[in-house]
């Protein structure tokens, strides 16, 4: 039965392998759909071309920083025990990519494309695998001096704060290192609207993120004995919570409609193997209400110019779903039990800090080796024009 239990296991990781790299086409069709018609094709080709460098980075630098394993070796012991090891590691590196495509989302329409892919091989090979390591690799102590300090381990099941809010605290780092895009902000005080260009497509991404996040979730588990209906209704019931609470709070804006399910997916990763299931429709439904409050909050009043909200979204949800799990994790509150809200806000904290400490390094780094954003000519004539030559519709564009 044992090379049964291995295969079965290597196929189980790797259709959640295929199902989280099905979502990077949803971070892409998203950014797409909310950015304007001069920035489509960039929007695209960033996503893609992030996650390929991404997987070098992390083949070759990143999965050793945080589980201590090379792939060095010859093909007959990479492919012993039906290869799990690699389909594992095909599935934490769509995690690993997720950070420069969240970051992406937030500081698109004015980033230059060169400076953002060093800036993903730096992430995705050395920032995000140090605390990645250190919560799910159990290595650099950080774990044990938490349950010292607190009484139990930081637990995040499936990333709320090591994937998601790790990621908008990068890229809240980058949004106010880059800047607000030209004319957002004018000096009477005004704030210029930058529409999106295709609800439509904006709506796409968000289904497909939404889809491919039950792969993401469920197949954290990692070992088909392991799998849980639990973690897949609660992130259901998350996922629902966040829609209706953006619907009623954005005032049926389909923008905020569309990443009200994302917002409760965020929170609820950490929990979702712990919680009953009214706890996770309460952790989506506040997660809904963050994205939609300090979404308006910070692009009116503070001024911050991120463009898909992926500080609200990612940066604030994923904090919060780090510590919902502390609350409606614990059996007092209908969950499973096993977790301490203590260590969840400290570990949620370490995250936070952690994150906004490399986003600042990383493009603070490279900001004083050379310019972060198109230039005012470029940023008008548009990012496809600019960076890639060519339009979204270059056909009709000709024809003009």
């Amino acid at each position: 039965m044992d090379p049964l239990k291995h295969a079965t296991d290597t196929l189980f990781v790797l259709l959640g392998a295929v199902m989280v790299l099905a979502m990077h086409s949803g971070f892409a069709f998203l950014e797409l759909g909310t950015v304007r018609r001069k920035n489509q094709v960039n929007a695209l080709v960033k996503i893609l071309v992030d996650f390929s460098v991404s997987t070098i980075a992390y083949f070759f630098v990143g999965y050793t920083v945080a589980y201590g394993i090379h792939f060095f070796t010859g093909a007959p012991a990479l492919a012993d025990k039906s290869g799990f090891e690699l389909v594992k590691f095909f599935f934490l590196l769509t995690f690993a990519a997720a950070i420069p495509a969240i970051v992406s989302g937030g500081i698109a329409e004015r980033a230059r494309f060169g400076p953002q892919l060093l800036a993903t091989a730096l992430i995705v090979a050395i920032v995000y695998p140090l605390f990645e390591g250190a919560v799910w690799g159990g290595r650099f102590g950080v774990q044990g001096w938490i349950e010292a300090a607190t009484g139990a381990a930081f637990h995040d099941f499936a990333g709320s704060v090591v994937v998601h809010a790790v990621g908008g605290w990068i890229g809240l780092a980058a949004v106010l290192l880059l800047g607000p895009r030209s004319n957002r902000y004018r000096k009477d005080g005004a704030v210029s609207a930058h529409p999106p260009s295709s609800i439509p497509f904006l709506a796409l991404g968000a289904w497909v993120l939404t889809v491919g996040w039950f792969g993401f979730n469920v197949m954290s588990a990692q070992a088909i004995d392991k799998i849980s209906g639990l973690v897949a209704v609660n992130s259901l019931l998350a996922m629902v919570g966040g829609t209706l609470a953006a619907t009623l709070l954005g005032r049926n804006d389909p923008g905020f409609v569309h990443n009200g399910p994302l917002a409760g997916l965020v929170a609820v990763c950490a929990g979702s193997d712990l919680m009953h299931p009214l706890g996770a429709l309460i952790t989506g439904g506040v997660a809904g209400a963050i994205f939609v409050g300090m979404f308006t909050l910070t692009q009116n009043r503070w001024r911050i110019d991120d463009v898909l909200g992926v500080w609200p979204l990612h940066g604030l949800c994923g904090a919060w779903g780090g510590i919902a799990c502390g609350l409606f994790g614990s059996s007092a509150l209908g969950g499973l039990g096993g977790v301490n809200l203590g260590a969840q806000l400290l570990g949620t904290g370490l995250g936070v800090a952690w994150a906004l400490a490399g986003g600042f390094a990383v493009y603070g780094l490279i900001r004083a080796l050379t310019p972060l954003r198109l230039t005012p000519e470029e940023e008008y004539q548009g990012a496809d024009l600019a960076i890639h030559k060519i339009g979204a519709t270059p056909e009709r564009e000709a024809s003009w």
